[in-house]
């Protein structure tokens, strides 16, 4: 009986002590700089040329469409700019050339969000529709390079748009 008291002591005391040696012994954790926010808006804001369209049909990828030769120029120049603050402003731009002089300098306002845990962003391409934003799956996100895909499920139909960031 006296050896089971004499454990039920020691026993508390290794348990505290292993605990105390092993905080010591962690790994650091170091967080991640770059989430899809900042990757997408930079610190502040970062503009994003269509450069390539896919449409897959059924299975059938079409392979790459190059914006700059299948679209009017002043389409093609288009800036799609994502803005870091609190309320995640978005702008489709005119580029350097207008479809009609009189059009606006900025001719899409909206928002935008990403959820990091689905890969999914949501902003408003105007080729699809310039009335609302719609979810793309993130394909591929660097500090240059930005492809999203949205699928049509119905019919077995998706487009994926690859973007191109645009210095200043």
């Amino acid at each position: 009986m006296k050896a089971f008291y004499r454990y039920r002591f020691i026993l508390p005391v290794l348990a505290i002590l292993s605990l105390l040696g092993s905080g010591g012994c962690t790994e650091e954790v170091k967080p991640i700089p770059y989430t899809y926010s900042r990757l997408l808006a930079g610190k502040q804001s970062k503009s994003w040329r269509l450069t390539t369209i896919r449409i897959i049909d059924d299975g059938e990828d079409s392979g790459p469409i190059n914006v700059r030769q299948q679209f009017n120029p002043c389409i093609a120049d288009d800036l799609y700019v994502f803005y870091n603050n609190d309320v995640k402003t978005f702008e489709v731009k005119e580029g350097a050339s207008k479809c009609r002089p009189e059009d606006p300098d900025v001719y899409v306002e909206d928002s935008w969000s990403v959820v990091n845990a689905t890969a999914t962003v949501s902003f408003v391409v105007p080729l699809l529709t310039d009335q609302f934003a719609l979810p793309f799956i993130i394909r591929n996100l660097s500090e240059t390079t930005l492809t999203v895909e949205y699928f049509f499920e119905d019919i077995n139909l998706s487009y994926r748009f690859t973007f191109t960031a645009q210095n200043g």
